[in-house]
Formats: structure tokens, sequence, C-alpha cells
């Protein structure tokens, strides 16, 4: 059974490709037509990546694989925070600050600093230092929370990356592949997907099918880690909260809804 159905895609609108004039013709054989001048990716090859990319994910976290979410556009920030965090992970949802692989030292010193900042506050030095040394201290340790916060506890460089937009996010896609980091990511009709090890084929402007794409990686994780029980108790919890249906034309109707 497909880990995303047809109709969850599609509810999502994750077959609306990018118009056609801003295509990469790589994306060609992920396409299935063209209209109105945008570009219908095909949603059967997306649910089989969809599938593999699911697998790669709980193969990897099953193998303790420190994973790192990535996708610092406005459609995507929140999905990616919140997905990384349920999955116990780590994330960059605003800019990618060049290096923060490659130069994972230097970025360790500002991690460790934002860690010394909250240190200070939490032991009540800010009560004795003048104000306005207060307020600088804040106005650093927020932008380093706006930065490195997903990444503050991360143990090390991830293992692999989950990306959404490699087309925006081509610096963090370029360092991942200088250190050998598997990139899985959602690539649109306007991205090259060459660097990309495992691609799910996907509108990645979406907010709706970013977060569905987004929480099935996060779901993969999660079974990996703690297994199949753990997922299926958090989508039954899901479950209880929706309306209950008395009758097989009610349940059709809530699964169907206008495509019964």
């Amino acid at each position: 059974m497909a880990v995303i159905s047809m109709k969850q895609l599609l509810e999502a609108g994750v077959h609306f490709g990018h118009q056609t004039r801003r295509w990469n013709p790589k994306m060609a054989k992920y396409i299935f037509t063209e209209r109105n001048g945008i570009h219908v990716i095909d949603l059967q090859q997306t649910v089989k990546y969809a599938d593999q990319a699911y697998d790669f994910m709980r193969e990897a976290a099953a193998n303790d694989a420190v994973v790192l979410f990535v996708g610092t556009k406005k459609q995507a920030a929140e999905a990616v925070a919140e997905e990384a965090v349920r999955s116990g992970q780590y994330y960059i949802n605003h800019r990618w600050l060049g290096g923060t692989l490659t130069n994972w030292g230097t970025i360790q010193k500002r991690i460790a600093r934002l860690k010394e900042i909250k240190r200070m506050e939490e032991e009540g030095i800010f009560d004795v230092l003048p104000k306005k040394e207060v307020a600088l201290l804040n106005k650093q340790r927020a932008r380093l929370e706006k930065f490195l916060g997903g990444i503050e506890d991360m143990p090390r460089i991830p293992d692999v990356m989950y990306v959404v937009d490699p087309h925006k996010e081509q610096i963090a896609v370029k360092e991942a592949k200088k250190l050998g980091i598997p990139v899985v990511a959602m690539v649109d009709t306007n991205t090259d997907p060459d660097d990309i090890d495992v691609i799910i084929p996907a509108n990645d402007d979406a907010i709706r099918a970013v977060k569905l794409i987004t929480a099935k990686m996060a779901d993969a994780v999660i079974e990996g880690r703690q297994g199949e029980d753990a997922v299926a108790s958090v989508e039954a919890e899901l479950a209880a909260t929706e309306t209950q249906a008395d009758s097989i034309e009610e349940i059709v109707e809530v699964v169907e809804g206008d495509n019964a």
C-alpha cells in the first residue's frame, strides 16, 4: 500500500508544476501533461517515488542517522520546523548560512555562543549587567536562534538531508554533495534533479503539498526509530479527532467527498 494516496496528492495540489517556460527539460519524464501554460506532474510517479523516499528515510533512521530538514522559503518554513521536531530531528528554515556543513567547526562555535548566552540568562547574570549590554546579548541570541536554533543540539553533520525546493537551496545541496551526504528532496518542474539522490516529483510551492510530503518523511523517521506502531498510534489519534461516520454511505462520503 502506498504511503501517500493519489487522492491525498490531488487534494494537496502536488500535481501543479511551474509555468512551461520555466521548466527544466531534465524533469520531462516526471511530467504528465501541460494545461494552460502549466506543467502537470505525473502523480503515479510521485506515488512511486514517495514510497522509495519513505523507505530510504525509514532505513536511515533505523540505523540512527541524523536527519536535517531544510526549507527556507515561507511556504516550507513552518512545516519543516514542525515535522523535524516531531520526528526528533533537526532543521534549518531561515536563510542557509554558507558553510553550515562544510565549515561545521565555525558553526559549532556560533552554537556554543548561543548556548553561552542562554546559560548567562538562566544563571541570573543578566540581572547584574547594564541594560544596554543585556539588550545587545538578547539581539545576538535572537539572531543566532533564528539561523541556528534548529541545529543547536545536532550532534554532528547530518547523515541524510531532506530538502524542500533544491532549486532555492542550491548552496545546501552543494555542501551536502561535497561531503557525500545523500539528499532526499521535493523536486518541482523547474529544478535540475541530477544532484538529488532520492527524488520526489512534487509541487514545492503549495503549503499543503509541502506539509503532506514533509510529514510523511517525518513519519518514516519515526517508524525507523520507534517501529511501525509509533506511526500507527499517531495516525489513530488523528483519526479519533475526526467526525465519525455511522454508515457505509457516510464513510464513502467522508473518504471520497465529491469524488465518490
